[in-house]
């Protein structure tokens, strides 16, 4: 049989989902389904209507270095036409100030040191670490890179040693005081622990450098940032429409059993045949519908995530913020089940959506319970002069999967990438690189080019 006739299941329709089959079409496959559980699209990437406008309950904006995301675009015919974001800061008491204003001359000091810092980062990114940006996490463990540079759009194939790469299994913190760079957190933890993904004393660098290499910091604290007019999701939507296959939703697969070199799947109560099988929904989740071996039981039984939760809420009259707010106070591990961000998308509306974050869980602690984390994020809210008047819709996200430093150190990535192709299943989703939009699509069109 040729490849090309190969048919393909992809389980998940998020962004990884669309993405593997967009790049799979590109590379002139045509027999392939998206099987998707939800009644939308997009995963995470969620934009809800709300009084005509559509809202963001789960990712919001990228940047030029997202090139997955612009191949995405210039495929489904949609480009980043959205609201300019800006923001402001807040003390956890409601005072507003600015960390990063040189007109404060007390902080002028302190500020030159973090720049200092930060560009000293820089060149330990350039030289000592060279290779930590490659998308995917394939050897560096093993103190090695191989994937695919983000220098450009064209994403050349680079591989080679670095011994250096086995500190981006410790966590970030102790990366950054290691390097004596410890102030770069300041600068990092606003698009990184409000964004959801965990806090700096137990989450490898490994995946904070990869999703915040030198440039996309760089874009992040100046501002320059792409948002969709129609919200995330609408990229994927777009996509969608290309596709020769769309994505069939409310598609619900209670069993997967892979025989005869075949892929046997119960979908919806009925089996279907394929030949290969990309998985890009959560893996931890795998082993429950899967004939599942006991490597991908013991692999993904230890992978971790987030307790990320949104409210989207209206603001009663009078209270509107005209802006974004941060919280760095409420980013802090003491502060864990605070709100640390809320986002403000259309200018001078007053009636619109206002999305909260906040996150509840630290590795080895006792999590936050949903209930006590709500009840803090509507305190916070008045507190900083912005009382939700209603909560319109609530977002308990399965967020930000990933392994903890002994795990990674120990060769996870390893061990499931050699899994890769075994018993014609390939792994793919957040897990596998990171879980924003940019690098999950990426890593999508990795496994393409690599395996199809």
């Amino acid at each position: 049989m040729d490849k090309h006739d190969w048919k393909i299941c992809i389980v998940g329709g998020g962004p990884a989902g669309v993405a593997a089959a967009m790049y799979l079409e590109k590379k002139g496959y045509k027999n392939y389904a998206i099987l998707e559980k939800d009644d939308h699209l997009g995963g995470k990437c969620y934009s809800p209507v709300y009084n005509g406008k559509r809202y963001e309950s789960g990712s919001i904006m990228g940047c030029d270095s997202y090139y997955a995301i612009h191949d995405m675009e210039l495929f489904g015919g949609c480009t980043h036409d959205g609201p300019k974001l800006d923001r402001e800061y807040k003390r956890a008491n409601g005072k507003r100030y600015n960390p990063y204003s040189p007109k404060r001359f007390w902080q002028i000091p302190h500020l030159l040191k973090v720049k200092s810092q930060m560009k000293k980062l820089g060149e330990l990114l350039k030289t000592k670490y060279v290779g930590y940006d490659v998308n995917g996490h394939r050897g560096v463990c093993l103190g090695k890179y191989d994937g695919d540079s983000p220098a450009n759009e064209k994403r050349e194939h680079i591989s080679g040693t670095n011994p250096n790469l086995k500190d981006l299994a410790l966590p970030f913190k102790q990366f950054c005081e290691m390097n004596g760079v410890p102030l770069v957190q300041e600068v990092y933890i606003g698009p990184y622990t409000s964004f959801g993904y965990g806090y700096f004393d137990e989450i490898p660098a490994a995946y904070v450098l990869k999703y915040l290499d030198m440039h996309t910091i760089m874009e992040f604290v100046n501002i320059r940032l792409w948002t969709w007019k129609e919200g995330t999701q609408s990229i994927f939507e777009k996509v969608n429409d290309k596709l020769t296959n769309k994505v069939r939703l409310n598609s619900d697969i209670t069993k997967v059993v892979r025989k005869n070199d075949k892929v046997i799947v119960t979908v919806n109560g009925k089996q279907e045949e394929y030949d290969k099988i990309i998985v890009t929904a959560p893996l931890q989740f795998l082993p429950n519908y899967f004939d599942a071996t006991a490597d991908e039981k013991e692999l993904f039984s230890k992978i971790d995530y987030e307790r990320y939760d949104v409210l989207a809420t209206t603001i009663k009259q009078g209270s509107y913020p005209h802006i974004s707010c941060y919280l760095f106070d409420n980013m802090q591990r003491e502060r864990m089940g605070r709100l640390m961000v809320f986002y403000h998308r259309w200018e001078n509306e007053p009636d619109q959506i206002i999305t909260t974050y906040t996150l509840r869980k630290h590795s080895g602690e006792k999590e936050i319970p949903y209930d006590t984390a709500k009840k803090n994020v509507l305190e916070d809210m008045s507190i900083i002069d912005t009382p939700v008047d209603k909560i319109i819709k609530e977002y308990k996200w399965y967020y930000f999967p990933h392994v903890l430093t002994k795990d990674y150190q120990d060769g996870w990535y390893e061990k499931v990438e050699a899994m890769q192709g075994k018993k014609n299943t390939y792994y793919a989703g957040e897990v596998m690189s990171f879980g924003d939009m940019e690098e999950t699509c990426e890593y999508s069109r990795e496994i393409v080019e690599r395996f199809f």
